[in-house]
């Protein structure tokens, strides 16, 4: 008798959902498997071995990450000390080992407190992110030339943000239960692999992933504190909030909300309060410098300050920016409210990640990795997430070889400023595409692969299967969409249950 199962244990066994299998429903994905033998079949042990999803996306990454070192090699032997243009005739440009010395930590300054000789006169990164450069500093050797001491600080700084990189595939691959192969789309990112040692954002990125998990797990409070911290790191994580504010008032959860902007102020105020305290002017350089800071590289600013014989200023370009990424923020509180059907997390969560670097002023290529896990997690669809990666290693390739014929002289070796141009509209159509897919996966469900697979919204957590109480225009008024032409079981339009809603 002890050998046989419980009728407890075999109940739960029964109503165990099946992990999506990708190579059955991604025709791109089942293409590609064929280099590995295959589709995954019907009689796979998933989960039966030490090769799980998650420890196999996890060394993916880790592997895709090498390979982005390696990349760099030519300016890790070079091309960063000698020559002004090498680094970037070889697309290996990293700010890590420029800032080593640039921002004093060759010399042992204390960032936000020490003045920096030269035109920045303080650290213009957030606090966590400085606190992170100043780690890797203490470990790096302060014997050999500086330039021994550069190439060390870099190998010790993406050795910290390889674990960056890690927890970033992990954390998405955990997020969707149902769906850890979806992983894979962030582990084997050739844009994020290219731009992971440019500069220090995936801290705050693994920090944003991290804090997603955690929603999607149902605690509000660690996910708050989460976010905090990568908003301690990077600015944009704040905008998640915006998205969720909108989600959960529009399912009554209030309550939840509020643990999460509460867990994200405290845990902001931790980090950043001592430094505001004891060194404000230090502090404060990082938001003094980003809105006095021109119109800058990757942006369509820049396309019009280029092609105009009177460029704005950088005043009304703030203004003009701030007005577009408030209309952006609106739209997308009027698609969380009027959808027929609510929204999944990180649909809403991409799409005002997206509209701020979209409308903001200046594009760095490391800016892709903010949007890789969410794109992940909106929009696991193979072809259309190649299709935008493609446009963001064209747009890599593109300002580097545009920064090699603005500084290569007469012989102008690389990109003239129209090409440029035309590798800044490819970032900004990929980006958009991406987009109008997640917003048609939004109004057509059945077109969403999530949902097609039966789930509501898996990284919503708290929201996932919830009941509305507050919406507006066509959500008061569901209808039922014809979904004969797809495979699979039928999608369902959600269940509005409003009490608080009116049409607009």
């Amino acid at each position: 008798m002890c050998g046989m199962p419980s009728a407890e244990s075999t109940q739960a066994s029964v109503h165990e959902p099946e992990p999506v299998r990708p190579t059955k429903e991604d025709e791109v994905a089942a293409a590609g498997s064929e280099l590995i033998g295959g589709p995954l079949g019907r009689r796979a042990l998933l989960g039966a071995s030490w090769w799980t999803p998650v420890r196999v996306i996890a060394l993916v990454a880790i592997g895709m990450f090498a390979l982005g070192l390696v990349q760099k090699a030519p300016c890790y032997n070079g091309a960063w000390f000698f020559g002004a243009s090498s680094q970037y005739t070889h697309a290996c440009y990293s700010d890590i080992p420029h800032l080593y010395q640039g921002r004093g930590f060759a010399d042992g300054l204390v960032p936000y407190f020490d003045r920096l000789p030269g035109d920045m006169q303080y650290l213009e990164y957030p606090v966590l992110t400085g606190v992170f450069m100043e780690v890797a500093s203490w470990l790096t050797p302060g014997s050999g030339t500086i330039q021994d001491q550069e190439q060390w600080y870099w190998m010790v700084n993406a050795g910290m943000l390889m674990v960056c990189a890690s927890v970033i595939a992990v954390c998405v691959t955990r997020t969707h239960a149902r769906r850890p192969w979806d992983g894979l789309l962030v582990a084997l990112a050739p844009a994020a692999a290219l731009t992971a040692t440019i500069n220090w954002d995936l801290l705050a990125v693994a920090l944003t992933a991290a804090a997603m998990l955690m929603w999607s797990r149902g605690r509000s409070l660690a996910f708050g504190v989460l976010l905090g911290l990568a908003t301690a790191a990077k600015l944009y994580p704040f905008l998640l909030l915006g998205p969720l504010m909108v989600l959960c008032w529009r399912a009554g959860r209030w309550r939840e909300f509020g643990t999460a902007l509460g867990g994200a102020i405290v845990a902001w105020i931790v980090v950043n309060g001592p430094v505001m305290l004891f060194a404000f002017e230090g502090w404060s350089k990082f938001y003094t410098f980003s809105q006095e800071r021109g119109v800058d590289f990757g942006s369509f600013w820049l396309i019009m300050a280029q092609n105009s014989d009177d460029p704005l200023s950088t005043d009304t370009v703030n203004t003009l920016a701030t007005l577009l990424m408030l209309v952006s923020c609106a739209a997308v509180a009027a698609l969380a409210l009027t959808a027929p059907r609510r929204p999944r997390f990180a649909q809403l969560a991409f799409l005002i990640v997206a509209a701020f670097i979209l409308t903001n002023k200046v594009y760095s290529p490391q800016y892709v990795l903010w949007l890789v896990p969410l794109a992940a997690l909106a929009r696991p669809k193979w072809r259309d997430f190649l299709i935008w990666q493609a446009c963001e290693v064209a747009y890599f390739l593109g300002i580097w070889l545009y920064l090699a014929y603005t500084t290569s002289g007469e012989a102008h070796k690389g990109l003239p400023t129209d090409g440029y141009h035309w590798a800044i509209g490819l970032h900004l159509l990929g980006t958009l595409y991406l987009c109008v897919m997640v917003v048609r996966d939004i109004f057509m469900p059945e077109r969403d692969p999530v949902r097609r697979s039966g789930d509501d919204d898996p990284s919503g957590g708290v929201l996932d299967g919830a009941e509305d109480v507050f919406v507006f225009g066509p959500a008061v008024r569901p209808q039922r969409h014809v979904t004969a032409q797809f495979d699979g079981p039928p999608v369902e339009w959600g269940k509005p249950g409003a009490t608080g809603g009116g049409s607009l």
